[in-house]
């Protein structure tokens, strides 16, 4: 980035309609290198212990490997690679003790203190990138109804209300090793926003409505909002929520320091 910066994050979880809470979330800033966080959502399947179980050691294997990560020297697509592959590993072995078979979506994104972001993505929980109110990209789900619409077969419209909309096609923990689905932002931008959800959250909303919730509320108070709203919407049976939204902010000009200095993560 060419101008000063700051991140503002913030998370949200909520249970939902369902008995009991298999989704996890983790917004972790690096301990040593200022500007560098990692976001993750993980959506567990398997009854109460097996998703459970599934999701934390997402979060658990993410916590680990980030505080090894050097952003100076190593390679963000091939950390976030390692961290999938090694909860893939660990929730197949979790499987073996687990009263049901234990499996997780993931969706992680790492912005590093240059502003370069990378993210990975397996099953259906979703990473958005919006430039201001547009979007810009975001991961298409690893879901039989979206092989259906990169066929031809159903439209995106008819794709959101399909029966069979929570068949996965990936997902950490299965026998077979998972797709894995990658990209990278060669810089973000004062203005950009990067968003982390499971479908408990994006099920309920539209590209433009998510868009402009994000360009107009702090990441804190758009958690609250788009989690009260995807609640009301889902009128008593709406899942497990969970979302991190990270967003870029320019700095006044006044004392510039060196990008790598200057980049901040602050919650609100």
């Amino acid at each position: 980035m060419v101008t000063a910066f700051r991140l503002i994050a913030s998370t949200g979880l909520h249970k939902g309609d369902r008995e009991y809470q298999q989704d996890q979330v983790g917004l972790f800033s690096h301990p040593r290198a200022n500007g560098c966080v990692l976001g993750v959502v993980a959506d567990g399947m398997g009854g109460r212990s097996g998703g459970r179980k599934a999701s934390d050691q997402v979060m658990l294997t993410a916590r680990q490997l980030f505080e090894r990560y050097a952003p100076e020297t190593d390679d963000a697509a091939a950390l976030l690679r390692q961290i999938a592959e090694e909860a893939h590993f660990v929730i197949k072995l979790t499987a073996v003790s687990a009263e049901q078979e234990p499996h997780s979506t993931i969706a992680m994104f790492l912005v590093n203190p240059t502003g370069d972001c990378h993210w990975l993505h397996c099953g259906d929980s979703r990473i958005y990138h919006f430039s201001g109110n547009r979007l810009v990209k975001r991961t298409l789900d690893h879901s039989y109804v979206q092989s259906l619409v990169d066929e031809g077969e159903i439209s995106e419209d008819e794709a959101h209300d399909h029966p069979e909309s929570n068949v996965l096609t990936a997902c950490l923990g299965t026998e077979e090793e998972p797709e894995f689905a990658t990209h990278q932002i060669a810089e973000l931008q004062p203005g950009d926003c990067v968003l982390a959800c499971s479908d408990g959250v994006w099920h309920y909303f539209s590209p433009d409505e998510l868009g402009s919730v994000l360009d107009s509320l702090s990441p804190r108070e758009a958690c609250e909002f788009l989690i009260d709203k995807a609640r009301t919407r889902a009128r008593g049976g709406g899942d497990n929520l969970s979302l991190a939204i990270v967003k870029i902010e320019a700095l006044e000009p006044e004392g510039l320091l060196p990008t790598s200095a200057r980049a901040r993560l602050s919650r609100r």
